[in-house]
């Protein structure tokens, strides 16, 4: 069976989430029997075309090949919202594109509901997202290159968001909290992969040229397994998702988790991370130096339950299905 991969990853693009998961399912696929996985290939003669985004290439791509197209809805109307501009006009076109597809995966029950109820005679199968254990882990070494690189030192605490930079992510919630907590060190890894069409463009630039001398906005990292491991404290501000990647990564690093406390992070993480709803909470959690060390101590072994080898043979059973119908 063979199975093509595509997503819109051109550019600053390749480091947005829904790019992420697609490298990481497409690398497990690529060791397993039964399947032959391409990644945006040319050839035609796919049994099944899995498509991660559906901007214009992708959709050009779809309309020239065979095969079953499956969508995975790592993006649906709500997160656009205090996150690129014209939100309300791109929305207005998700119903329609969803049904130029075979299949859609959802990714969370938000996600999932949220997709049924636009589109109830699509067929939807809900897979979570899964991570690499084995390359998302505590590492020393790491540790300590990330934190030469910027100069930070072993004594200085570390508060980590992986994140676009925009207002549904909680930019100004972690600029107000590395104010109240000059004491710690805030990071910030991830940019503006939409560039002037991201909400508030030109405002977060402005607001960043401000803020303290504890704040490190350090882009797009290569290596984001650096930054996790360099790290004391992840925290996720963001207001809406479709799963929450990066909070996952965080736990298989054996970080404690502070996040919002919104219905996706707690249908997917359950009691295993902290939450908020003000930012007195997030405070307070971020100097609560006992409760976040009994949380540490049960994120990696919460993430084996979205270890990425089973995620992929979720995958490659829905595959098998499509491909034989």
């Amino acid at each position: 069976m063979k199975v093509d991969f595509y997503v819109e990853d051109m550019l600053f693009f390749k480091y947005i989430g829904c790019a992420t998961v697609a490298r990481t399912l497409y690398r497990q696929l690529a060791g397993m029997d039964g399947v032959e996985v391409r990644w945006k290939s040319r050839e035609k003669n796919a049994d099944v075309v899995h498509y991660h985004t559906f901007g214009p290439f992708a959709m050009h791509n779809r309309r020239s090949v065979g095969g079953k197209k499956v969508l995975t809805a790592h993006s649906t109307p709500r997160i656009n919202e205090g996150n690129i501009a014209l939100a309300r006009m791109i929305n207005k076109k998700y119903p329609k594109i969803y049904r130029k597809f075979d299949h859609i995966v959802t990714i969370s029950q938000p996600c999932h509901d949220e997709v049924r109820a636009m589109v109830p005679e699509m067929p939807v199968t809900m897979i979570p997202n899964g991570v690499n254990r084995e390359y998302f882990k505590p590492d020393y070494a790491k540790r300590e290159e990330f934190r030469d690189t910027y100069n930070i030192p072993e004594d200085c605490e570390v508060v980590l968001t992986v994140a676009q930079q925009t207002p549904r992510k909680g930019l100004y919630d972690f600029l107000a909290l590395s104010r109240a907590l000059p004491e710690k060190t805030f990071v910030w890894v991830g940019g503006f992969p939409y560039g002037a069409l991201s909400k508030d463009y030109a405002k977060i630039k402005r607001l960043k040229r401000k803020c303290g001398d504890n704040v490190i906005f350090a882009g797009y990292v290569d290596e984001v397994v650096k930054a996790y491991c360099a790290a004391d404290i992840f925290l996720m501000p963001s207001y809406a998702e479709t799963f929450g990647l990066v909070i996952l990564e965080a736990l298989s690093c054996g970080l404690p988790v502070i996040a919002r406390d919104i219905p996706e992070f707690r249908d997917i993480f359950g009691d295993r991370i902290l939450y908020f709803s003000e930012r007195k909470q997030a405070e307070g959690h971020l100097m609560d130096t006992d409760l976040r060390k009994r949380y540490a101590e049960q994120g990696r072994e919460f993430s084996a339950g979205f270890d990425i080898r089973e995620c992929a043979a979720r995958h490659l059973e829905l595959y098998r299905e499509l491909a034989d119908s």
